[in-house]
């Protein structure tokens, strides 16, 4: 495994995104444990990817503009979606102990999978950057795919989740500044939004 796939993808991995985003307003709102399961959620959003890059099906996104066009304008929508209900929900940054736990992980899984399926970017991320690290027709290509696409999801895991439980740990003290409170929660609407345009106008 070359140090170059290592630092490229860290260097990935590490640039904040849809996926690092949402860690962080998990550790925000829901702390810790929460930001964790964030972090794995995002995680397992990327395994169909893999699976599409792995069977030829993006090689297909890839040539159809129509296939990628509608990918693409479902993640923006739902980008959109949590930016509108993120600057609505005025309860999105508090410390709510009513809710049931099964339901709170639920919904935080549910979240963080589908924010990182809508990327087709990370389709063509797997199809167009993994492969240069997997010799064409070289023998064991499929477990080498596999095993690069592991320590990249690894990698993944590691860096949301440490940024997630990085805005745990000083939950409480921003909880305690309602003010603060205000404008992280529409600091996050903002970049959902932002990142939402900014996925509108990327081409293949």
């Amino acid at each position: 495994m070359s140090l170059t796939f290592l630092l490229t993808s860290l260097v990935i991995v590490a640039t904040p995104g849809t996926g690092a985003l949402y860690t962080l307003a998990a550790g925000l709102t829901r702390g810790a444990r929460a930001s964790v399961l964030a972090a794995f959620a995002c995680t397992v959003g990327t395994v169909p990817h893999l699976v599409a890059a792995i069977t030829g099906l993006a090689a297909v996104l890839h040539a159809s503009g129509v296939a990628f066009a509608v990918i693409k304008y479902a993640g923006v929508a739902y980008l959109l979606w949590m930016a509108w209900s993120t600057w609505r929900d005025t309860d999105a940054l508090t410390v709510d102990e009513g809710e049931r736990p099964a339901v709170s992980r639920r919904k935080v899984l549910a979240e963080g999978v589908t924010l990182n399926l809508l990327n087709p970017k990370v389709t063509i991320f797997f199809f167009a950057f993994l492969p240069q690290f997997v010799p064409a027709g070289s023998p064991g290509a499929l477990p080498r795919m596999l095993l690069l696409s592991a320590v990249f999801m690894a990698m993944t895991f590691v860096v949301f989740a440490a940024y997630g439980v990085g805005a745990a740990a000083v939950r409480d003290k921003v909880l305690a500044r309602p003010r603060l409170v205000a404008r992280i929660r529409k600091a996050f609407a903002a970049t959902f939004a932002a990142l939402g345009a900014r996925l509108a106008f990327e081409s293949r």
